[in-house]
């Protein structure tokens, strides 16, 4: 696919950036570990090979009894009298690299155990991986920020773009209403949705968007109001060229320059309120992997500091990198940059 000259020369701007091109890379990675922690913290084998019989527990559940127990109950692997079957018997079992998922519980260490060669990151309060919880932890922000990162597009954009293109009473109604809106606690109004309600990341998600969508919504307004008193919007309305039509295709490519600039940032936004809520106990139900959740165990046990770093360079990290980014695409669409 062939890119246009304007598009080459901000794709060579962003790239000439080491800060934000290396941030890009980095932050993909994050996110493709965070998005296969299943993959890579779980608490069953992938394979396990007895008896000349190859088995799958990472798919199918087994029983005590299809490895020498007497239950039929589900099969602990990290039983010692279960590997010792095994070993018998000639088999292997083949394990992934963290062995424990996010609400697994080593029974075998005092909670909040420090970091060791089996927890590399130490276990929490309540005997979980902690490297375990980061990365599911960071499966869950993302898929929080960038959710409403996609819904805030979708609802500022559009409502920025009624305003700026009709005007008149819509854009003063509209504009009143988001001067109303945007004055209220938007925190503190979350915290007291949130008692109301289970809570669970959909609402979470939704009950952000209702406060999210005003920033993006001024921006798209204010290009929209500039570009329709230019030449070729006049002519196409004169033409008799539908409304939505000059919309999509003249104003809102103009638009969405700044709005591509402005994403990186609602990002970080999004991944920091949900951290806020979790933080206070506000978010995400109790148990659930969680970035705030993890740090609010650093604040309780003053004596693991393993547990509130974990939780710190995690966000550290994920905001540093997005902040970097969008630093890179907003010199990239820069005019002025050569």
């Amino acid at each position: 696919m062939a890119f246009s000259p304007l598009t080459q020369r901000r794709l060579k701007n962003f790239a000439s950036n080491k800060r934000a091109f290396y941030s890009l890379w980095l932050f993909g990675l994050i996110a493709l570990l965070s998005f296969g922690a299943e993959l890579l913290c779980y608490d069953k084998p992938y394979l396990v090979f007895c008896q000349d019989r190859l088995y799958v527990p990472y798919f199918q559940t087994y029983a005590d009894q299809t490895f020498g127990g007497t239950l039929e109950t589900q099969a602990d692997y990290k039983d010692p009298y279960t590997q010792d079957y095994i070993h018998q018997q000639g088999g292997w079992m083949f394990w992934p690299p963290i062995r424990y998922s996010s609400n697994t519980v080593n029974l075998e260490r005092p909670a909040p155990a420090p970091p060791s060669a089996e927890n590399w990151l130490g276990t929490d309060s309540s005997g979980r991986d902690v490297l375990a919880r980061v990365l599911y932890g960071c499966r869950s922000s993302l898929v929080f920020g960038v959710g409403l990162v996609v819904f805030t597009v979708i609802l500022g954009v559009g409502m920025g773009a009624l305003q700026g293109f009709f005007g008149g009473s819509v854009d003063l109604l509209v504009q009143r209403f988001v001067e109303i809106w945007s004055g209220l606690p938007v925190l503190f109004l979350l915290i007291v949705l949130s008692g109301f309600i289970r809570p669970a990341l959909w609402w979470l998600l939704g009950i952000s968007l209702l406060f999210s969508w005003m920033g993006l919504s001024s921006l798209v307004r204010a290009e929209f109001l500039r570009v329709r008193q230019l030449d070729y919007v006049r002519a196409a309305q004169v033409l008799g060229v539908p409304s939505r039509r000059i919309m999509l295709r003249h104003m809102l490519p103009n638009a969405m320059v700044a709005t591509l600039t402005k994403l990186p940032f609602l990002l970080n936004h999004a991944i920091a309120t949900l951290a806020s809520l979790d933080f206070l106990g506000f978010g995400l139900p109790p148990g659930s992997p969680s970035l705030g959740e993890l740090l609010q165990q650093g604040k309780n046990n003053l004596h693991a500091p393993w547990l509130g770093f974990s939780g710190f360079f995690a966000m550290l990290l994920i905001l540093m990198f997005v902040t970097f980014v969008g630093e890179g695409l907003r010199d990239a669409f820069d005019p002025r940059q050569r």
